[in-house]
Order: structure tokens, then C-alpha cells, then sequence
């Protein structure tokens, strides 16, 4: 089969898609919430909360298409592996992503003129460090809620492709 054909049975339908972006976005919004409660101020937990759910709402559709793609026709355990490595892997892309975009915007200020030499170094190094970041520090947020909800997805997942 042609890889159009099978990226085209692979795709979700237009309401799987919304109604999963927003209920996984709304996991991943509640996860880094719960993770920040006591610890921040409230202005920084809406943003962090937002970013989370963003990153979330964005990698579903994503992440649950590739685990079509690879799971299709394969065993129930395969399945739930395929739905859990690519939802992990879409929701830390998206998120990490977004994260970085705008540790990127805040120091675009102190860079040097866009399209050059300097400025191509301090933009590959500043998404470079975001990303660090966003692993050491974003990914803690995920605990436990946003685990749980990935594997009860997954779960899902598995039992409807069956």
C-alpha cells in the first residue's frame, strides 16, 4: 500500500482529533497545575498551565496518528506500545518546543541583528538551552497525572484499534 493510502487511514476523524486534543491538553494543563499549586505564584502557573495545555492539544492528533501509522495490523501489546512511545514522544516534542519558542522571545532582545553570524549561534545555542531545561526541569511536571493519563491512552488506544 502506498504510504498517501496509509497516512490517510492513519489520520483520526475530525472529532477524535478535537475531542482528544482537548481532553489531553486538559490532562497536561492539570498535571503541571497540580505539580506548581504551592510552589509558584499565580501569574507563572497560568502560563506554565497554558503552555502544557497547548503542547498537549497540539501533540495529539500528532502522536496518536503516528501510532497508527505504526501499529497498524500489529498485536494488542504493540499497539499500546506504539500509542505510548508516540504520545510520549508528541507531547514532549510540542511542549518542549513551544517552551523553547519562548525562551527564544525573551532573549531575542540581547541578540545580535537577525541573519547573522552572531545571531545564528545565539539562536542555536538559546533553543539549545531551552530544551536542557524543559528536560530537566518541564518534564517533572508530568508526574504523576500526566504518566497516568498516558497510559490509561494508551489503553484506550489499544482496545479500540482491536
Amino acid at each position: 500500500m502506498r504510504l498517501g493510502n496509509r497516512l490517510r487511514d492513519a489520520l483520526p476523524s475530525a472529532g477524535t482529533a478535537v475531542a482528544g486534543a482537548l481532553l489531553w491538553g486538559l490532562a497536561m494543563a492539570a498535571s503541571a497545575f497540580l505539580n506548581l499549586y504551592y510552589w509558584e505564584m499565580p501569574g507563572r502557573i497560568r502560563f506554565v498551565v497554558l503552555l502544557y495545555a497547548l503542547g498537549g492539544g497540539l501533540a495529539f492528533p500528532v502522536g496518536l496518528t503516528l501510532a497508527r501509522l505504526v501499529s497498524r495490523g500489529r498485536h494488542w501489546e504493540t499497539t499500546l506500545a506504539a500509542a505510548f512511545v508516540c504520545l510520549l514522544g508528541a507531547t514532549l516534542a510540542f511542549t518542549g518546543g513551544l517552551f523553547a519558542l519562548q525562551y527564544r522571545s525573551y532573549y531575542a532582545e540581547w541578540h545580535a541583528p537577525a541573519l547573522t553570524l552572531t545571531w545564528a549561534f545565539e539562536f542555536v545555542f538559546t533553543i539549545l538551552t531551552a530544551l536542557y531545561q524543559f528536560v530537566v526541569l518541564g518534564i517533572r511536571l508530568y508526574f504523576p497525572l500526566g504518566f497516568a493519563a498516558l497510559a490509561v491512552t494508551s489503553i484506550w488506544f489499544a482496545r479500540q484499534r482491536r
